[in-house]
């Protein structure tokens, strides 16, 4: 991952904002769980990432992607049975790209919505293996903001009780005190519509460590 200087004008205008005479906040070379239900805008963020050149693409290892890579777009599961079975496949893959890059002593960004401690809990194990620490990055915004933005991404494998849902387990399991108390090295809130912030707007609060591998 690569560190963006303080007081870099933002890419998308060229010309220095608010946000960039702002040191950003840093984070460690490790594995940053983003935290947040469905349509929170993880997404956004970290394709701004990206496109910032803040981190390289495969630094981000996304459940959504390796499940489209694996099945295809529209590939419905038949029963409950063959849709666990998918998604055993789906984030053992993850977990194997996750480990690549940790065993490799590389930044890693977990992307899903990881609304739970059961599935934080499989990721905070992952990064001891290899004392590695943990950052979490949590979407949390207000419930009309989350079905403003699912309704105007248009999915379809979702619905607004689903959304609601995941919002509610959001509320409940992952606030960030409880985040430390499940091994969080750092937690961190990213801003977006509520506080009128854009996707590359609060990318560029953060800067990400240099990666580099053990013994170079």
């Amino acid at each position: 991952m690569a560190l963006v200087p303080e007081n870099s004008p933002d890419r998308a205008g060229g010309h220095p904002r608010f946000h960039d005479l702002t040191p950003p906040i840093r984070i460690a070379a490790g594995l940053v769980v983003l935290v947040g239900p469905p349509a929170s805008g993880k997404t956004s963020f970290v394709r701004a990432l990206v496109e910032r050149r803040q981190v390289a693409v495969e630094a981000v290892v996304s459940s959504d992607e390796i499940r489209t890579e694996l099945f295809g777009v529209s590939a419905e599961p038949a029963d409950s049975d063959a849709a666990d079975a998918a998604d055993a496949r789906i984030f053992e893959e993850r977990d194997r790209r996750l480990v690549a890059r940790l065993a490799d002593g590389l930044g890693v960004i977990a992307e899903s919505t990881n609304v739970t401690p059961r599935a934080r809990e499989r990721l905070i194990a992952l990064a001891r293996r290899f004392g590695a620490p943990v950052t979490v990055l949590r979407f949390a915004p207000d419930v009309a903001d989350l079905l403003q933005q699912y309704a105007e991404r248009g999915r379809t494998d979702l619905t607004e009780v689903d959304v609601r849902a995941y919002a509610a387990l959001m509320s409940r399991d992952a606030g960030a005190d409880r985040l430390r108390d499940e091994g969080a090295t750092a937690v961190h809130d990213v801003p977006g519509r509520r506080q009128s912030v854009t996707p590359g707007e609060a990318a560029a609060r953060f800067a990400f460590a240099p990666c580099r591998p053990p013994g170079r």
